[in-house]
Order: C-alpha cells, then structure tokens, then sequence
C-alpha cells in the first residue's frame, strides 16, 4: 500500500457541499484534498433550489454573479388540487433582501463551484474513493482507493464527510441515523412542457380521493430553458423499484435518492400531465429521467473528535422547499471557517464542537419541517406567510442561545448574537460616487469584520484602537482574523470617514441604523458565515472583543458572560 504526503483537511465528497467545504477552506488558506468515488459530474437536476441565504454566502464568496447570470428566478408556486387552483404563493421578500430564490440543475451548481475551487488551486480527485479511515489525537489516517485501483493511506488533520445518504465517513464514525422512509415511490425527469403557464413558477398539482387523501401529484419546478422543468410524480406500477428500509443498521435499506432499475420514459410523464396539468400540455427533450424515494433522517452528532460529517451524510429529508442542499452548504461553510481557524493556531480546538451545536438543530428543524410540508403542504403551515418565506430563504437561520453567541444589547427584537447579520444599502464612502451595500463591503473578506457604528467619529477613533489590541495579545486571531470597518450615522458630515484609520461609510440612507437598530454607538462581530457573534456598546470594544475570542477559544465556557 501506497504512503502518501499529509494536508490540513480531507474532503470526502465532492457535491455542492464537499465543494463548498473546499472553497471556504481554500479562501482561508488552509490545504485540502477534495476526493469524489465518481468519474465526472452526474448530469442529473437532483437538487435545484438555491435559497436567497446561500447566494449571500456565494456573493461575499464573489459567487453570487457566476450564480445569478445562470439560473433562473424562482418567483412562486401555483396550487392545483383536482384541476382547480387552490393557492398561488408569491415568493415576495423585504425590499432589504438583496437576492431572491433561484433555480439551477445541480450538475450546473456544481460547475460552477468546482471551478471556483480550481481558481483557488484545489481540483476534485475523480475516481478516488475513501474506503476507511482511524483517527488519533494528532490527526487522521484514511485509506484511499485511486483512479488507477491503487490503495493508499492518506494523513491529514481532520476529515469532513460530505458523502452523502450512505456515508462511508458517518458509518466510520459508528452515528445513528435515526427515521425512516416515506412509503411512495416518484419518477423525477428533466423535460419540456409546451403550455402556457408561466415559467417562473413552480406548479403542485394533486388529486384527491372522497376522504381527502391524496392518491396522485405531479410537481414542476422551472429550469433555465424555455418550458423547462424538473418534474416529478408518483411512479407507475411498472416502474416499482420498492425496497425494505430496513433501518440504521443496514445502510443498503436507507432509501433515499435515485434508485436503479428501469427509467421513466416520455409517455409515462405524459400521462400523468394529461391527468393533473392545470393547462393541456405536450412534453418533449426528455433529458434523463429517473425513479426517486424520499427518507427523513437525522444523525446523533455532526462529528467526532476530528472528524465531521455534512449535508446528505447528516441528515436527509424531503425535497419540499428545496431546503437540504442549502442547508448542506450552510453546514460546510460554518466548519469550514472553525477549522481554518483550529488549523492556523488563531483558535482552540473547542471552537469545532460548536458546529455541532449551532448546526445540528438546524438540521432537525429542517428535517420536521419538510416532513410536515411534503406530509400536508406549505400552504398548511400556521405561520403568518412573511415568517413562512423568511424561514424558507433560509434567513432566519440562528443561533441565539449557542456557544459562541455572546450576551444581548439593545432592543429585543433587533438583530442580536446568533442571528444573521442582515444586508443593508445606502452606505456611501470616499471614491465610489453610488451607494454600496453592506455586502459589497463584505465582498471577499474572509475573516470576522468588527462593525463599529456611532454618530461621533471621536467614538468610532477609539473603538478602532481598542480593536487594533484585539482584546489583548492571548487572543491572537484578532490579528490575522478580525478586519474593523466604520459605519458613521447619517447625521455625521459627509467626508468625515475618510480621516479615519480604518475603511469608514456612511449611513447616508439610514438603512443600517433602521435594519440593525443601534442603542447609541454600537459594535458588531460579523462572523465569517455572516452570522452576528457579538453586539455592545462601543465603550465596551476592548472587553467585549476579549470575551467573544475567548469563547472561540472555549466555546460555552464563557455564554453571556
């Protein structure tokens, strides 16, 4: 067996979210290795819905363009039961929420993430499958099966497994993966439809039965083209590929994804159009086809010592809401920038157990809620629909309450550690003659950004400086991680940011003071996820700064303190 040279981190998988792994580690510089089992990219649409929160992510990745110049808008979703129109769902956000729901294949996705990566200096190493691994209190060992069929042990720091529903990395590490599978089958198919309905909406047709339950569906989500979709329905008898899920301890009964067998054909699709379509409808260029079941599924824990598991390896539900793979990506991206800084010395190695925490709850609201909407619909939720569209963007992701969420300041309901930090427009600065967005700001910045908001430029002045001590030389990611930006307030005169110290805007509209509701003058810790992990009075930067990186050093140790 082959020995081969070490790396920071090990990504198994090489899907939206071992990709998104790799190009969050890349981006922090840390080494990693990012291996697939699979030839080439499967040309499938399995996952297609990008949420409004992931293309934040993507933009301050310098993602977001690439993103948007290939999908198409998601503008809502037309409800039919038994051929008459029961709802139409407008996918409307505020006006502050700079991008809105997408949808794009996810062979696409993954292009243009594997391109990304590759700009970074990382390639996806095809063929080459992890076929065990053993960790130790310095790293972990991973046996590795190549392209040429040559095994190789591998050493790295740590291990991410991002490989998906039958995980080899989540049975190496002896999880549970506790629920159980939905009963019905789907054929899914990337097709045309030559109606008249309009494109940019999703469609969820249904018929059902005298006692209310419903015994046939068809659903049709748009993709760039025109008369795009992906749809999917229940199967045919003929097309059956049923097998037992037998449960957790038998990985071959998790019954989730595409199964083999025989493929839906043109003529099986149609005939379902022609029972449930709102419109008559003739389908063509069916691109690939497949039958489909659903599981719902969840693991114990997100990782082990140093190891970790993600996405489809962690939890596994519904596609309703199109909410797995972003939750997937949204996992890698907070490991990736813990373990960027566990692997540059600026962090302890109790900062990785706060993925865990802050993720896992995540994961089983997500899974509840997708089994709730596929089992009754979305339309059924009791929320009121401002809340129901927020939730589905992925925008009220939190974690008030966990490890590295430091005390409360300020108004209650005003964004708060834990919570997403939100977007804003209308800050103007020295050159640039239009007005930016706080993303803009963000844009390409990879670590944690200190905020510092006041009206007097004498309060931001010394603020910056007690920053620049980084709450004192014991904290040294303060250095290398934290960047200080000043937003002065509206009333402060127009040029006065450009004699600071630091980058400083103005809060020429007003919109930063309205969305972040500062008691007077105010800083910010900006994760590098975009999350809030601390908000306080600007005479407090010194203390504060040193009990938010002492709780990235010992997360929980120090909650509210």
């Amino acid at each position: 067996m082959a020995h081969t040279h070490t790396t920071d981190v090990l990504i198994a998988g090489a899907g939206p979210v071992g990709l998104s792994a790799a190009a969050e580690l890349r981006r922090h510089g840390v080494r990693c290795r990012l291996v697939d089992r699979l030839p080439a990219r499967l040309p499938y649409a399995k996952a297609v819905g990008i949420q409004p929160r992931t293309l934040e992510i993507w933009d301050r990745m310098g993602l977001a363009r690439a993103v948007m110049e290939t999908a198409v808008p998601m503008r809502g979703q037309l409800i039919y039961v038994n051929g008459r129109e029961r709802a139409r769902i407008e996918l409307e956000l505020p006006p502050e929420v700079p991008y809105g729901f997408a949808a794009l294949p996810q062979y696409e996705t993954e292009r243009l993430l594997e391109e990304y990566v590759a700009g970074l200096g990382t390639v996806i190493e095809r063929e080459t499958e992890l076929l065990s691994f053993a960790q130790d209190p310095d790293g972990v060992t991973a046996r590795l099966r190549t392209a040429s069929g040559v095994e190789e042990e591998f050493r790295a720091g740590y291990l991410i497994g991002c490989d998906g529903a039958h995980s080899t990395v989540r049975k190496g590490l002896g999880l549970s993966f506790e629920g159980a599978a939905f009963p019905d089958e789907y054929m899914l198919g990337d097709i045309e439809a030559d109606w008249d309905l309009p494109h940019e909406y999703g469609i969820r047709s249904t018929h059902q039965a005298d006692d209310g339950s419903t015994d046939d569906l068809l659903v049709c989500i748009p993709l760039p083209g025109t008369g795009r979709y992906r749809m999917s329905a229940l199967v045919p008898p003929e097309l059956s590929t049923r097998t037992t899920d037998r449960g957790p301890a038998q990985d071959a009964g998790i019954a989730h994804g595409l199964e083999g067998g025989r493929a839906p054909e043109l003529s099986h699709l149609q005939a379902v159009v022609d029972r449930l379509a709102p419109r008559p409808a003739r389908l063509s260029r069916m691109r690939w086809s497949s039958v489909f079941r659903i599981s719902h599924r969840i693991v114990d824990r997100y990782g082990d010592g140093r190891v970790f598991v993600a996405g489809d390896a962690a939890h596994i539900h519904p596609p309703t809401g199109a909410q797995g793979m972003n939750t997937g990506i949204q996992d890698a991206c907070n490991l990736a920038w813990k373990l960027a800084l566990v692997v540059r010395g600026e962090a302890g190695p109790a900062l990785l157990t706060s993925y865990d925490a802050e993720r896992r709850p995540v994961g089983e609201e997500v899974v509840g809620r997708t089994v709730r909407h596929a089992t009754h619909g979305i339309e059924t939720d009791p929320d009121d629909p401002r809340t129901v569209m927020l939730r589905e963007a992925q925008l009220l992701v939190g974690y008030r309450g966990g490890p590295l969420a430091r005390a409360p300041y300020g108004p209650a309901d005003a964004p708060q550690p834990g919570d997403r930090g939100p977007d804003c427009t209308g800050l103007t600065g020295p050159l640039a003659t239009y007005p930016l967005r706080l993303l803009d700001i963000l844009r390409g910045r990879t670590g944690h950004v200190l905020l510092l908001y006041a009206a007097d430029i004498d309060d931001v002045a010394e603020a910056a400086g007690a920053a620049a001590d980084g709450g004192g030389p014991e904290h040294p990611v303060a250095g290398a991680d934290l960047q200080t930006v000043a937003v002065l307030a509206r009333e402060s005169a127009p040029n006065v940011a450009n004699t600071l110290a630091v980058p400083g805007y103005r809060d020429a509209a007003g919109e930063f003071a309205r969305l972040y509701r500062p008691d007077g003058p105010t800083g910010f810790v900006v994760r590098p996820d975009g999350q809030l992990g601390a908000r306080f009075p600007l005479a407090d930067t010194a203390a504060a700064l040193a009990d938010y990186l002492t709780a990235a050093s010992v997360p929980g140790e120090h909650l509210h303190g």
